[in-house]
């Protein structure tokens, strides 16, 4: 079934902009005369991350509540007035054949007015809680894309297509590329490695536990690749002493993500959905330190998925400064354990989460189109 006009609606965060990407992507290789179309939340990231990517992208003035008081709270109402009627009013234009809505604050006002106009619409949900916006959005979605199993708690289950997320290209032939990573970050190939990654802003516990620890580092063996975020990347390199090198290696961000996965023997990151995603193709042993900070607690529920399945360790965020690096020594001490946590990781791997988000477009559009 070919596609012609689509919709595309989110973004907020990395997390919901490159699946919007993704999918657009998957949807243009397979039909290069499609006219996609983005809807995003003005002043967010996607209004900058979108057009690069090559896409139009219309932003609406809408935002989400504040928890403290604030002018913007007040304003908040007229905000959704006005997304809501800006989000009729491209709907009307644009007249696509699906709306897809990929989460973050542009996607309720955009999959709302789709539905009250008879254009079909999917959801592509990337954690295993979703949030209040799609679980009501649900009721009237033809389909919904999700990443982890046991959603039926929250979304109807003859609407449910497990597909996974989609995640960069960084995964293939890994061990092919070990010899090339040892090379470029100049590391021991005798030594295990634990890379740590907090984000591309990075994460202040993260990298006050390797602080805390440089010591435990330098006699254990180990060495570590260490993304410590562009925010904290003067603060680390003021506290760096030379004999840190070569067994502690810190970078603001990390552009061979490939690499560094290749060179890894233990992971250890944060838990947000594709960050989880990306890890269960790595197939490595991971310890997941869910950020405190993200709305209900997303990263918690995401670790607790793979947690439960003894695919990955879980470091509450509170006690990580003490316990995250002896915890991640420990482990790579342990092989019959790494073992175990790599192999039931790679079970929960779905590489071709785009290819088959696409898959359902296209079976709603052509369903669609013989009612």
């Amino acid at each position: 079934m070919n596609i012609q006009k689509v919709i595309i609606s989110g973004g907020g965060t990395g997390g919901h902009i490159f699946p919007a990407v993704a999918i657009a992507d998957e949807i243009k290789r397979r039909n290069p005369n499609a006219d996609i179309l983005f809807v995003g939340a003005l002043g967010k990231m996607e209004m900058e991350k979108v057009p690069q990517a090559g896409y139009e992208i219309i932003g609406l003035p809408i935002a989400g509540f504040q928890r403290k008081l604030t002018l913007s709270n007040f304003l908040l109402p007229f905000k959704i007035l006005k997304s809501l009627w800006m989000a009729r009013n491209v709907l009307k234009k644009f007249k696509p054949e699906l709306v897809i809505g990929v989460g973050g604050y542009a996607s309720g006002p955009t999959l709302k007015m789709a539905n009250l106009s008879q254009i079909p619409t999917l959801i592509q949900e990337q954690n295993s809680f979703p949030g209040k916006t799609n679980q009501l959005l649900a009721k009237k979605a033809a389909k919904i894309c999700t990443a982890y199993h046991g959603m039926e708690q929250f979304f109807p289950s003859e609407k449910i297509v497990e597909t996974g997320n989609p995640v960069r290209n960084l995964v293939r032939k890994q061990s092919e590329l070990r010899d090339e990573a040892h090379s470029f970050f100049q590391l021991d190939a005798s030594k295990k490695t634990i890379l740590i990654i907090g984000g591309s802003l990075g994460a202040r516990t993260l990298n006050e536990s390797v602080l805390n620890h440089v010591s435990l580092i330098q006699s254990s063996n180990v060495q570590v690749i260490w993304q410590c975020g562009k925010n904290y990347l003067n603060q680390i390199e003021n506290q760096a002493l030379e004999q840190w090198k070569p067994n502690i290696q810190f970078h603001a961000f990390i552009q061979r993500m490939d690499l560094a996965y290749a060179a890894a023997d233990l992971i250890v990151s944060r838990a947000g959905a594709l960050s989880v995603s990306e890890l269960t193709l790595i197939g490595k042993p991971c310890i997941l330190v869910p950020s405190p900070n993200v709305a209900e607690d997303h990263q918690t529920k995401n670790a607790l998925s793979l947690v439960k399945q003894d695919a990955a360790i879980l470091i509450k965020d509170a006690t990580s400064k003490e316990m995250l690096i002896p915890a991640a020594i420990e482990l790579l001490s342990d092989s019959n354990k790494c073992l175990i946590l790599s192999e039931a990781i790679k079970k929960l791997a779905k590489p071709n989460a785009c290819i088959d988000i696409v898959d359902v477009c296209e079976s709603i559009i052509e369903a669609n189109a013989t009612v």
